[in-house]
This record gives structure tokens, sequence and C-alpha cells, in this order.
């Protein structure tokens, strides 16, 4: 792996079916920062690539190499530690919709306290002010006692977030976050992603479906076909024909 990658996939296979593979041989370098948003037709392996990276799918083959570890390789205690410092978020949000949004935010800090402890809900005085903090920043101060059943969906996007970020995490993936959302709250969750991975230090990477949005705040496409990569660079070089490339056909490009 390179010195100046985060992350270093090599060979990544994954079939649901024998014979039948999602992902063919990915291999691909994340560095150590900005935004890279993967690009692709439905089906092509996106949501399958950003899932194997911390192992919600287990991959047929292949390395993905995180920190000097390969965490195809780590049993469960290992995975477990890994995915500390692995933020997700979630196309459909994923929170405990009866608990309040304070609450669902330090389920980001479930994997450093003890299950006595976060079965009675308590947690370090350090990690209630750290959710305050962070409401703040995504927008939702004032929020921390609301439901989560009873927040708008770009509110419940915030929250997702705000609880990845909760994990201190060295690499920030998000699976179609903003595919639920209008497109104005779209731009507000993708420029927080973006602004968090700055502040943070760390690469995020974002599966998506909005070419525009990509260009706008992605400082590096990966474009998807067929399991495979077929564009890989800036945002300002994506041309109409690699976009034929990337997801096929004439007409939708008029």
């Amino acid at each position: 792996m390179s010195t100046a990658s985060a992350l270093a996939i090599r060979g990544l296979v994954k079939a649901y079916q024998p014979g039948k593979p999602v992902l063919r041989g990915i291999d691909l370098d994340i560095g150590p920062g900005g935004l890279s948003a993967i690009i692709g037709a439905s089906g092509t392996g996106k949501s399958t690539l950003i899932r194997c990276i911390n192992r919600l799918v287990e991959p047929t083959a292949g390395s993905i190499v995180f920190e000097g570890r390969d965490l195809v390789q780590l049993d469960r205690r290992r995975l477990r530690e890994a995915r500390r410092t692995i933020g997700m978020v979630f196309q459909e949000y994923n929170l405990v919709e009866r608990l309040s949004v304070m609450e669902n935010l330090l389920c980001g800090r479930l994997g450093y306290v003890s299950a006595w402890n976060a079965w009675w809900r308590r947690y370090p005085q350090a990690d209630i002010d750290r959710a305050f903090e962070l409401l703040d920043i995504v927008g939702l101060s004032g929020f921390e006692h609301r439901r989560a059943d009873g927040l708008s969906g770009g509110q419940r996007q915030r929250v997702g977030i705000a609880r990845a970020v909760m994990q201190n995490p060295r690499l920030l993936l998000a699976d179609e976050p903003t595919s639920s959302l209008d497109p104005r709250t779209s731009v507000d969750i993708m420029q927080l992603l973006a602004n968090l991975g700055q502040s943070l230090s760390v690469p995020v990477i974002v599966n998506m479906h909005d070419v525009d949005l990509a260009r706008r705040f992605a400082s590096r496409i990966i474009g998807m076909a067929d399991g495979g990569i077929v564009y890989d660079g800036s945002p300002n070089d994506l041309s109409d024909e690699q976009l034929r490339a990337v997801y096929g056909g004439e007409g939708w490009l008029s």
C-alpha cells in the first residue's frame, strides 16, 4: 500500500451467487483526506463496495487494508475494534426510532463503553459534551430530547451523520445519503459531509447517483460499470463520453 493511502483495496470480488460476481477484482487506493464520490447505474456494485469496506457485506476474495490491517482477515473481536474507527452513514438513516436524538448520537459510543453502562445508558460526560457540540455543528441544537420518529428526512440524516462522527472515525463512509432527500436538503447534507471530512482530516467515501452533486462536492469521482471501475479522476475531467461509459446510452445526457 502506498504511504499516501489510508485505504488500499486489491482484487476485491463479491459474488452473492457463485459465478455471478457483483464486484470484479476492484483495485482502489483512498488517500488520507478529501471526499471521493462513487457513481454508477443501479446494480453496478456501488453499495456492495461501500459495505465490503467495513464488512457489512463479506467479500468473496481480495484484501481491504486500512491503517495497515487487512480488514478481510480480522476475526470478530478485531473487526469490532476496527469498526470503531469507520463511521457509516446509511441511506435509510438506521436510527432507533423510539429513542431521542441524544440517545441515538450516544449509540456512536457503544464500542467504547461496557455493555453494563450501555444498558443503563451511562456515558462519560465528555461523550455527552461532544454530542451537544455535534448537534450544534449539524444544525440540530435544541433537538436533543426529540424522538427520532418525529424528525424530517433531512434531520434524521443529520443525526445519522453526527452519530457516525461520535465514533471519532478515521474513515467516513456514506451509502447513498441523499437518495431520499429533496434537492435543497441533499446539497446541505453533502456540504456537511464535505465540511466534516475536512475538519476531522479524514477521507470520506460517498456512494451516490446525482452526478451534479458529485461534481460539486467531490475532489475525486470513481465511476463504476458492470462491477468494475471505468473512471477514476477529477470531477473537472469527467466528460460526457466517460459518463456514457459509466451509465451507458445517449439520451439521458441531452
